[in-house]
């Protein structure tokens, strides 16, 4: 019996989040696809990792990456 691409992408997303598992990445199934979709895109992966990294820091989570002026004119 063969595997349809549909089981294909499923296994593939299986084996994928286990890896991610073992490395402790903190990644979930939904995020891990996303990023896998991105990557068969073309998007290169290096710095989509960098922007994973940035967006799962602690800092980026307490620290607005831009700051609000209080003597801003309308």
């Amino acid at each position: 019996m063969e595997a349809t691409d549909g089981q294909i992408a499923k296994e593939t997303l299986e084996l994928a989040f286990q890896i991610s598992n073992m490395l402790e990445t903190g990644l979930d199934r939904h995020t891990l696809s996303l990023l896998i979709a991105l990557i068969d895109r073309g998007i290169n992966p290096e710095p989509l990792s960098a922007v994973v990294r940035e967006l799962s820091s602690p800092s980026s989570r307490t620290q607005p990456s831009f700051a609000f002026s209080s003597s801003a004119k309308p």
